[in-house]
């Protein structure tokens, strides 16, 4: 399998060349020269199926022999070893909890087999990979875990300052090892400019090997489809239509339930709820794409003016929006409607959801609101601990903190603080 650039001004690559490029020479997004589904029967007995070999079939024309068999089977193994529920909230709507792996996060499935697919790569190499890597919430505290101690690979993270949660923080700077933070006075987008115009520095690139581990990667990216296709394996007896609601900021994790569907997976309708942030639901409205600079809100992952992922979305349906509309609907939502939605769930089902999963409930809902017949799956995408001061507070309950938020409570803070990207250049040419 080979990856091309969406700008067309590259050269073909490997799937090893494209997880460790992380972008094409000519910045554009890699993405598999082909997707071919899977055979009806694998669907048809799905439920017969191990997650693991569900994952192996799904993943295993993008990897292709860069990985041996019997490998890729480990790695998924490693990946793979926490659940991915579907619990019922009301009648004709699940939600896809998502938190169960070491940092609570749905990114810790492909932080962690990035991580596994670089350090096969990288195993014998004599020079060392540095993953630049931007984070808005979560990334950052799943791509740090995945890869402490990953010999040949240094992690050096971007996160905005005071932007993210006290939990989600300390997930990322309190490791240590071959991890380091980097506190940006700025956005997300700031963040993100910064690790692009990296990669388009000659001078950098000419000094050190660089990739990214943001959902850009292929290898962050499409392991994502993976659980799309665990909620449908434990929805399917119900025999009606499947909706997903996903909770959306770089749109990287829908676009992999698009490449499942893409697959073969039976689904209806793919629902991207956001918050105020609304690049995209303006963009289904007008046909008009016009990002603007990220608004600050409660669901601070999502708080992304310009979705790297979204140029992918339109590629796979050949940038048709009238054929993008009839899989793909855009909701945007306040802070003040994703805190009453809070306290609805709990006051009604007595379930805590997350700000982001608030978010894909409402996106549910609404769409719901015109297609009964079908079942809704949304997305909880982070434990509700992680957002802890706000969640209470619109709950009015105290939370426990589980076992791997309260080791990183009481660990110690490091981050260099920057505000340009000259400084952050700097710091990377020290560290080569």
């Amino acid at each position: 399998m080979n990856f091309y650039s969406l700008n067309n001004k590259a050269p073909q690559v490997s799937f090893k060349d494209a997880v460790i490029n992380g972008i094409a020479p000519d910045r554009g997004l890699y993405f598999p020269e082909k997707i071919e589904a899977l055979p009806p029967s694998f669907f048809e007995r799905i439920e017969e199926l191990s997650n693991q070999e569900i994952a192996f079939n799904a993943i295993h024309q993008f990897v292709g022999d860069e990985i041996p068999n019997n490998h890729l089977r480990e790695i998924l193994d490693h990946v793979l070893d926490f659940e991915f529920p579907v619990i019922e909230i009301e009648e004709n709507v699940g939600t896809l909890e998502l938190f169960h792996g070491p940092t609570m996060a749905f990114k810790d499935v492909g932080a962690r087999f990035m991580a596994h697919c670089l350090g096969y790569f990288s195993h014998g190499q004599q020079n060392e990979v540095t993953v630049l890597v931007a984070t808005s919430g979560d990334t950052g505290g799943a791509v740090a875990n995945g890869f402490l101690g990953v010999k040949g690979v240094n992690v050096v993270i971007l996160y905005p300052s005071g932007k993210v949660s006290d939990i989600q923080e300390r997930q990322l700077t309190t490791l240590g090892q071959n991890i380091t933070a980097l506190e940006v006075d700025g956005t997300f987008d700031d963040c993100q400019k910064m690790v692009k115009t990296a990669f388009l520095d000659e001078n950098l690139l000419e000094a050190m090997q660089l990739t990214s581990a943001n959902s850009i990667n292929v290898a962050r990216w499409l392991p994502q489809l993976f659980y799309f296709l665990f909620a449908y394996k434990q929805a399917k007896s119900n025999g009606k239509e499947i909706v997903f609601s996903v909770p959306s900021g770089n749109f990287g994790n829908i676009c992999a339930g698009l490449v499942a569907q893409k697959l073969g997976m039976p689904v209806k309708h793919f629902v991207a709820a956001t918050n105020v942030n609304d690049t995209v639901p303006e963009f289904m409205k007008t046909g008009t794409y016009n990002p603007k600079p990220s608004t600050a809100t409660i669901s601070n992952a999502m708080d992304v003016g310009d979705p790297s992922n979204f140029i992918r979305i339109r590629h796979l349906f050949q940038n048709d929006l009238e054929k993008l509309a009839a899989h793909f609907s855009s909701y945007t939502f306040t802070d003040s409607e994703t805190k009453n939605v809070m306290k609805q769930i709990y006051d009604q089902y007595n379930y805590v959801a997350d700000p982001h999963g608030a978010v894909g409930y409402l996106g549910l809902k609404q769409y719901l609101s015109e297609n009964k017949n079908c079942y809704g799956i949304f997305l909880e995408t982070a434990h509700p601990v992680k957002f802890l001061d706000i969640v209470e507070e619109t709950i009015d309950t105290t939370l426990t903190l589980p076992p791997q938020i309260q080791k990183v409570m009481s660990s110690e803070k490091k981050s260099i603080k920057i505000s340009e990207y000259d400084e952050l250049k700097s710091f990377l040419l020290k560290t080569k």
